[in-house]
Order: C-alpha cells, then sequence, then structure tokens
C-alpha cells in the first residue's frame, strides 16, 4: 500500500500535476509596497496570509543593491532612494517609528558641454523654470512637454530673448527638459504625459534618503524583520512563484484559486493583485477567469506605465564633487559621432547609498536600449561620454563595474511607474476603475486590486503603493466585521 502511494506521488510529479495546498484567508499577488503592506496589515490582525512573489525577492520595483562601498537603489521611485514628502507617508512614519535616521537628499548642479568646458549656466535657471511650471496646469489639458514649452518661450521671449534665436541650443535644452521631467513623470517622454496630473504631492520635505541603509529596510519594517524580528506567525511568504491564473467564483460558491507556473494551486476567500500595471497590460487576458470587466480592460489599455532607467558605474576611489549633479549638454557635431543611446546620456548624479558610484540616469527609447547592451559595451561607451565632457581638466579612473535597470525587460515588471496620460483627462474614474474589487453574485469581494497605479493622487510613489495595499487590507477587514 505505501509503496503504491509512493509511485502514485512520484508518477504526480513527473506529470507536473497541480497539487493543492492549504486553504488561505488571502492570497496576495505580488510584494512590492502595495503587496507587503497589504499582507503585513492583514497578518497583523490574525488573517492566515499567503504572499506570492514571481521574484527571488521581496521589494518589487523598489530594489536595493550591494554596490560599490555601499548600497544603491536600482527601484524606479525617482531621485537616490528618496521619500517623496513627510507628511502622513506611510514610509517616512516607518523610519521615524524605528528610529532611523533619514538625510535630506542635497545637490551642488553645474553644467558641461561635450567639448569638456563648462556649460550654460542659464540651463540650470531654465531647468527650475521647467519643474516649477510642472506644478501649474492650463485651463484645457495638452501634452505636457508642450505646455512648459509654451510656457518657456514666453519666459525667455522676456527675460533672455536671445537664446530663442539659437536654435541649436534650445534644441538640446528641450532634449535636456525631456528627460528631467520624465524623471519626475515617470513618463516615457514629456508629450506623452498630460499637462493636468491628478497627482498630490505630500507635505514636508521631499528629498529625504534612506541613504546607506537602502529602502529595503521599509519591507523589513514591513514584515517585521527589522533588527532580526521574528516576522509574522500568519504570514507565508513565498519567493520565486509566478502566478499563471486566478480563477475566482463569480456564483459565490468555492474558493479563490491561484495557479503557478510550476503547477501548484493555493485557495482561499479572496486575493488582492499588486501586479504592476505594465504585467496587466501585457498577461490580464490568460491572468483572471472569469476575464475582467469591460470596463477594467479599457482602463489598463488607456493607461501607460513609463521606463526611467539607471546607469551605475564604481570607482575605485572618488573623483566628483560633493553632492553633484551634473547636467550634459550636447554639442550638434558630438551628436552626430556618438549612439542614439549615448547622446541620451545627460544627466549624472551621485547616490547618498555609496561614496564612490555614479549614477546617470534615462528614460523612454534610451532606457529601452541600454537594458539590451552587454556590460563590457556599456560600461566602456559610456564612459566614453563622462571623459568627453569631464575629463578634459581632470583624470577619471577606469570603473570597477556597472550596473544597469532592466525594468522594461523584466516580464515581472514591463515598467517603472504610471502617469497621467493626457487621455486620462477625459475619463477621471481611471485609477479608481483599475481598482475597483471583483465581487461575486452575493457581493463578496474576491478579487481586490492594489498597487501604485490604483492610487487616485500618489501614484507612481512607494508611499502611494503602500495605502493602496492598505486600503484593500482594511476593505477586507471592515467586510468581514459588518
Amino acid at each position: 500500500m505505501v509503496a503504491g502511494l509512493v509511485l502514485l506521488c512520484l508518477l504526480c510529479l513527473q506529470a507536473n500535476c497541480h497539487v493543492v495546498n492549504q486553504k488561505y484567508d488571502t492570497i496576495i499577488v505580488g510584494l512590492g509596497s502595495a503587496g507587503t503592506t497589504a499582507a503585513s496589515t492583514l497578518a497583523k490582525a490574525g488573517k492566515r496570509v499567503l504572499a506570492l512573489e514571481a521574484q527571488d525577492r521581496v521589494g518589487g520595483r523598489v530594489h536595493t543593491v550591494q554596490f560599490g562601498d555601499g548600497v544603491v537603489e536600482l527601484g524606479a521611485e525617482c531621485g537616490v532612494c528618496r521619500i517623496h514628502g513627510t507628511d502622513t507617508s506611510p514610509v517616512y512614519e516607518a523610519a521615524v517609528r524605528n528610529n532611523i535616521p533619514l538625510l535630506k537628499q542635497e545637490y551642488d548642479e553645474s553644467v558641461y558641454k561635450s567639448d569638456g568646458t563648462l556649460g550654460d549656466s542659464v540651463i540650470l535657471e531654465m531647468i527650475y523654470f521647467c519643474l516649477q511650471t510642472m506644478n501649474t496646469s492650463p485651463e484645457e489639458p495638452e501634452p505636457l512637454g508642450k505646455y512648459i514649452t509654451r510656457k518657456l518661450t514666453a519666459y525667455l521671449e522676456e527675460k533672455y530673448p536671445n537664446i530663442l534665436n539659437d536654435t541649436e541650443f534650445m534644441k538640446e535644452f528641450l532634449e535636456i527638459a525631456d528627460i528631467v521631467v520624465d524623471g519626475y513623470e515617470g513618463s516615457n517622454n514629456w508629450n506623452d504625459a498630460s499637462s493636468n496630473s491628478k497627482y498630490v504631492p505630500l507635505g514636508g520635505s521631499q528629498d529625504m534618503s534612506w541613504h546607506r541603509h537602502g529602502y529595503k529596510t521599509f519591507f523589513d519594517i514591513l514584515l517585521n524583520k527589522y533588527k532580526n524580528g521574528p516576522g509574522w506567525s500568519t504570514l507565508d511568504v513565498k519567493l520565486n512563484k509566478e502566478v499563471k491564473l486566478i480563477k475566482w467564483p463569480r456564483d459565490s460558491s468555492g474558493d479563490v484559486e491561484v495557479t503557478c507556473a510550476d503547477g501548484s494551486v493555493f485557495t482561499a476567500d479572496n486575493v488582492i493583485v499588486t501586479v504592476s500595471l505594465g504585467v496587466l497590460k501585457e498577461r490580464y487576458q490568460e491572468l483572471f477567469s472569469p476575464p475582467l470587466p469591460e470596463e477594467k480592460i479599457r482602463v489598463i489599455n488607456m493607461m501607460t506605465i513609463g521606463v526611467i532607467g539607471k546607469v551605475i558605474l564604481s570607482f575605485d576611489e572618488k573623483w566628483w564633487a560633493e553632492k553633484p549633479v551634473y547636467v550634459f549638454q550636447w554639442l550638434k557635431s558630438d551628436k552626430e559621432r556618438y549612439d542614439k543611446w549615448q547622446v541620451g546620456l545627460k544627466s549624472l548624479t551621485a547616490p547618498m547609498g555609496s561614496n564612490n558610484a555614479m549614477t546617470f540616469w534615462t528614460a523612454g527609447d534610451t532606457a529601452k536600449t541600454i537594458e539590451t547592451l552587454p556590460d563590457d559595451i556599456l560600461k566602456a561607451k559610456s564612459m566614453e561620454v563622462v571623459r568627453m565632457f569631464m575629463g578634459k581638466n581632470m583624470t577619471i579612473p577606469e570603473p570597477t563595474g556597472v550596473i544597469r535597470t532592466t525594468w522594461f525587460s523584466n516580464p515581472f515588471t514591463r515598467g517603472c511607474y504610471s502617469y497621467d496620460n493626457p487621455l486620462m483627462a477625459k475619463h477621471p474614474s481611471a485609477r479608481a476603475d483599475l481598482g475597483a474589487s471583483l465581487t461575486d453574485s452575493k457581493g463578496v469581494l474576491r478579487v481586490l486590486f492594489a498597487g501604485e497605479a490604483t492610487h487616485p493622487t500618489q501614484y507612481s510613489t512607494v508611499h502611494g503603493a503602500s495605502n493602496s495595499g492598505y486600503r484593500e487590507a482594511t476593505r477586507l477587514l471592515s467586510a468581514e466585521n459588518k
């Protein structure tokens, strides 16, 4: 009898049979900021929670890695592992609650030309004007780049009319401004974004940094693992568990079934889906059974997610000034001699978590191209750019290492974070529709949605994603108490 059971088990494994595991109260799909917050909130309330993460780590689109003499952030959050706002921020409050010192990110900007000379300082003034313009909106929505360019032109006509006559300079500046604005918006191109964004910044400093603690500390706190904490007894975390199918009972009978790529099946009363908008766009047709409602499909297809990229170089020792932000102003003659992606390298900064690393910021097609390059080519050609701009009066050593982001090619992210495109002005409820729950015939919550793209005003941020996870967890707890 025992031998027969063993043989049956072996045959089942060989056939990759689906193995149904224990039932949970809630299954969380994805362990980024939204999923980890939802999981910890429910676990603290005593619920039996299973968190399934397709990657080999917790964090989602936040990714702290050891590099140089410290840590750097590969994460999609714009800025250098910054906390965007301190008032009512779950991220900032978690740090304060655990007595973690945060440092203010400070900058000392300068401009270099591709001939190795110092660039036009008026570029910095013009960049500041563009960023300030982002905080205003016209009466009628239009592409953000078009709006900023129009306002900038009026500003220059009044203050620096001669600049507008320098077509080469203006063309290069608008390319620089595009990349800078993309970094804040998360857009692939500033004309893909709307001039009338619904994003509302939190109050307080926008530039607090985890520095050498790394953004990963936020997740250690959420999971009760900070300083060797015991975790949550009712939370099971499974990594390398790609979800292939979420089957939910529309007629109110039965459980939610979540099937993984390895054939394992998990059941629960409900599921919270926190995958990125990029993953939903690619996989919504095959991921849900029954299919998603037409309204949710419409907003998935209409909304946009951008690609912000980083190329990070390490060195034996620091050769740059303190708190640097270097803006690279390409001259037309040099643009023609270099690869298109190299010309897209226009902003170089130093991360706070490492003393001997420098970060190039990219966006859109440049970021996508860089994801495909071999390491040796990426390192050599990035250094060509650094030396061309900054090597005239200093000796710049060879880098000791290079890493780059791969958010677009990563099948479990397919982008960095969402932004408001011009179409969304006519669909103000799009983010709420994306986050709307699916209920069975008796009105019981079965499939819930969280993630930065579902937050109406705090999208594209870690704190917005965290708040969306908390929102869905408390929705379940409140429904149970009714």
